[in-house]
């Protein structure tokens, strides 16, 4: 079944059926071979070829590994802005004020950028998915910093345990309950996503002409979308599980892994940027 996630769709594997098998080398056009990292094509032999003959396959530990490196750099980067940016305090200059917006703003318009071209791009790059990371750290740095600033210590550490507790929930669920992820599923999800970015971005051009709905602010109508973006975000990790599954069952390359990786960490950054907005909002007096 094919998948309408563009994470996911952009890797040919991921939507072989499990247990497909390899054509060898004299049954195969050039027009099917795999392409490789350097635009090649991956040979075929009079063996069957697997992904394990190319270099390793996905698995459980490669996942695991990946995704850690790739939220450990987000983790990294967002404490790096967090403590080199001005404290927020009634001492605070405009100009203070503006590094640490210009930093949130430098890197969620960067990491929206790379999420773009990781998204789309057929052979998956480690180093676009780190960079991704990277940037998502500086805007994650400075948004917590002013959320901490404005709400109190609790709002920043509650969305943080909030994110990990909601992965670990939904995780179980899955396993225990057995989710299936349909097409019509997909459908709705990667619908509802590309429905938020629109907002999002009609949102900030608004906001250059000094005009705001308050779609995605501390507000009751910003809730609103919180709770949505927090439903939708548990959704987007159902798929990326069942996309993880479908990639192991399929013998994926190794490589794979990374973009399970940069799926896993889009869905828990939009996970706890919503847990942020819900949180602040309940703390004000």
């Amino acid at each position: 079944m094919q998948s309408n996630n563009p994470v996911f769709r952009r890797s040919e594997e991921f939507n072989r059926a499990g247990g497909q098998t390899q054509q060898t080398y004299a049954q195969q056009s050039p027009s099917t071979w795999q392409t490789g990292p350097a635009g090649g094509a991956f040979g075929y032999d009079d063996v069957r070829q697997t992904p394990a003959n190319r270099g390793g396959a996905m698995s459980i530990d490669s996942v695991v590994q990946k995704t850690a490196i790739t939220l450990g750099v987000v983790i990294l980067t967002a404490l790096a802005t967090w403590i080199l940016t001005p404290d927020i305090d009634g001492f605070t200059t405009s100009s203070e004020l503006g590094t640490i917006y210009g930093a949130a703003m430098f890197g969620a318009l960067g990491a929206f950028a790379l999420s773009m071209v990781n998204s789309f791009k057929r052979v998956v790059s480690p180093a676009l998915v780190l960079a991704f990371a990277a940037l998502e750290g500086v805007a994650l740095g400075a948004i917590s910093k002013a959320f901490d600033a404005q709400f109190g210590d609790g709002v920043v550490s509650g969305a943080v345990i909030g994110t990990f507790a909601a992965f670990a929930g939904t995780l179980t669920a899955y396993k225990v309950f057995n989710i299936q992820v349909g097409a019509k599923f997909k459908m709705f999800v990667m619908a509802a996503v590309f429905g938020m970015i629109g907002l999002s971005l009609m949102e900030l051009v608004l906001s250059l002409f000094g005009a705001q709905i308050g779609l995605f602010g501390v507000s009751g109508l910003g809730m609103v979308t919180a709770f949505a973006g927090l439903v939708l975000g548990v959704f987007m990790l159902i798929m990326d599980f069942d996309f993880v599954e479908q990639g192991i069952r399929n013998q994926l390359p190794e490589r794979e892994s990374w973009r399970a990786a940069f799926a896993m960490t889009v869905s828990l950054v939009w996970i706890y940027t919503n847990l942020l907005r819900i949180l602040a909002f309940f703390s004000q007096d």
